[in-house]
């Protein structure tokens, strides 16, 4: 087997232990499911009235590695469902999966491992031997089967690789990921907060606004540049609009809808491009009209289960910097091209890794075949030209066209998945989009649906952890703190001010009456860029002593000087 998949099964098999040592500790507990995911694994545990927690970790570990010893092999074996039925009859939630899969016509599998038996459809190691090196890191609530409507059962997440300097080296990201973390920073840095009356929903305090803003101007100049004009659509529309666009049968379950009346069913928007449809479909479009370029950022909505929302990371209201460009088949590649252009321009500036995942056509589609095979064959051949990085992942396209998607890493080294370039043919025939060609013809556009940075607040979060608060100068709501040092240096503080203010930095004076030392570090903890630090000498010679959030002692420097340095700074977009 190839790594990944041995790793797979390393932490499946860890998943197993975990779910045996929690049912020797808690007899009557019953273990529902435990996959491996991403960097671990996890297992779901209904303890009915009692609660554990994190203190209870280690005592799971040290009672894992006690079982681990008497465990020779992991075996699996096919039951039928009577034989299944009975060996689970005491666990509702295996009965559930044994009734589901009896339905579905699928084997039954289980797996036995020293005393342990347990319903399992395999991946699992040859030698439980190997599992030496795990961790398990915390406990959270979690649904069964992911819905709101069943019970909440307690998730226990674990993490397990090959070898003990992997699994400290993973321990040490996670450390440093705490540091970072944008739940605990964004509040601390005043930028946003989240409240119970809106889960999902980021409460954008006035720092936090202008990161927002400055993002979005960023985008909006760059796109001006290159032929982008930007609409604003209606939030609430008429059900029969996501009918038409294909969403209703994909989507409507992820909405929030409000049902007015009798043939009054409106949605939330969720996804911009049905109501770029309609702008299309404005007014009679000739070929003259393409590339045509239609960029928003209007608030979207998507109903997520409360379970799964995490910080700005995952959230119910969002923004993204779409774009819906309309365009000929002939303009396609040249088009992509331009995109990979924008991709770069925005993630280097940020010092981004980033590569490409082709998605091609999931399950569940709309439109011909053929058609999806001509679009994928489009976007392989764009790929191959480019020389980017990209990997194929079948069945992970949209459901209306295949995709190309960003993945970006982190300063920690973590991947996330940004913007998408995703290749429509599907949606413009379903709005009877048309424009007429140069020889006359009245032909379909092709629609190319994009975002760069994704959503606004998922960027917004990871660039918070990127930087560990620190802000490039360009970015970070308060650019420079001016502390005086006592009371008679105010007057000389107050007219640097107006003067940093004349020049479009973002900055303000610390008049409290604390110590300097106290000023500056309470500047550093607010990850200020710059702190001025004004007294006797500095006024008398019209300068200012600088120093960095870092701690760095710039020296004295006249003011014009400084203001010149910023600026530079500002616009290099540093």
């Amino acid at each position: 087997m190839d790594d990944k998949e041995y790793l797979n099964n390393l932490r499946h098999s860890c998943a197993h232990l975990l779910a045996a040592s929690v049912l020797e500790l808690w007899p009557g507990t019953y273990n529902a499911i435990g996959p491996a995911i991403e960097n671990g694994f996890y297992q779901d545990f209904d303890f009915g009235a009692m609660k554990i927690t994190e203190e209870d970790l280690s005592a799971i570990e040290q009672k894992m590695q006690q079982i681990l010893a008497t465990w020779d092999t992991l075996q699996i074996r096919e039951v039928p469902a009577e034989q299944a039925r009975k060996d689970f009859a005491h666990n509702p939630y295996k009965l559930e999966l044994v009734e589901e899969f009896t339905k579905e016509g699928k084997t039954i599998t289980e797996t036995v491992q020293g005393k342990f038996l347990d319903l399992c459809k395999g991946g699992h190691l040859e030698n439980p031997k190997d599992i030496k090196h795990f961790k398990l890191l915390s406990i959270a609530g979690a649904y069964w089967r992911g819905s709101e409507k069943n019970k909440m059962l307690t998730r226990i997440y674990g993490t397990c690789f090959p070898t003990q300097e992997e699994l400290d080296k993973y321990l040490e990201m996670l450390e440093e990921a705490k540091k970072r973390d944008h739940k605990k920073l964004g509040p601390q840095l005043e930028l946003f907060f989240f409240h119970e009356t809106s889960p999902g929903m980021a409460y954008w305090l006035p720092k936090g606004v202008i990161l927002y803003n400055e993002l979005i101007s960023f985008w909006r100049e760059e796109h001006a540049k290159r032929g982008y004009q930007e609409i604003v659509s209606p939030i609430l529309n008429k059900k029969d609009l996501y009918i038409t666009s294909g969403h209703f049968d994909h989507y409507w379950q992820d909405m929030f809808v409000a049902n007015m009346g009798p043939n009054e069913e409106y949605g939330m928007k969720a996804m911009n491009c049905p109501n770029a449809m309609v702008i299309f479909g404005f007014k009679t479009r000739s070929y003259k009209d393409l590339p045509l370029r239609l960029s928003d950022t209007d608030p979207l909505h998507r109903y997520e289960l409360s379970g799964v929302l995490n910080g700005l990371f995952r959230v119910r209201e969002f923004r993204q910097d779409d774009a819906h460009i309309f365009v000929s088949e002939s303009q396609i590649e040249d088009e992509y091209k331009r995109l990979f252009e924008i991709v770069e321009k925005f993630y280097s500036i940020f010092n981004l890794e980033y590569s490409f995942r082709l998605g091609k056509r999931p399950e569940k589609f709309m439109g011909d075949p053929k058609v999806w095979d001509k679009a994928e064959e489009i976007l392989e051949k764009i790929l191959k030209q480019s020389g980017k990085d990209y990997f194929v992942a079948e069945k992970e396209g949209a459901f209306y066209g295949p995709k190309i998607d960003i993945l970006m890493k982190d300063s920690l080294g973590r991947e996330w998945q940004m913007g998408t370039l995703q290749l429509d043919f599907q949606q413009p025939v379903r709005f009877d989009l048309k424009y007429t060609d140069a020889d006359g013809q009245v032909k379909t556009p092709i629609a190319i649906h994009r975002v760069v940075y994704g959503s606004l607040e998922r960027f917004i979060g990871i660039l918070i952890e990127h930087y560990a608060g620190a802000l490039p100068v360009w970015l970070s709501p308060i650019q420079v703190q001016i502390i005086p040092i006592a009371d008679r240096h105010h007057k000389y503080a107050q007219n640097v001010l107006e003067q940093l203010k004349s020049a479009d930095i973002r900055v303000k004076v610390d008049l409290r009456a604390e110590k300097m030392q106290a000023k500056i570090r309470d500047a550093q903890l607010q990850k200020i860029p710059y702190m001025i630090i004004v007294g006797d000498r500095e006024q008398s010679e019209n300068k200012v002593a600088l120093r960095t959030r870092s701690g760095e002692d710039l020296g004295a420097i006249k003011l014009d000087e400084f203001i010149k340095k910023i600026k530079t700074t500002i616009e290099s977009k540093l």
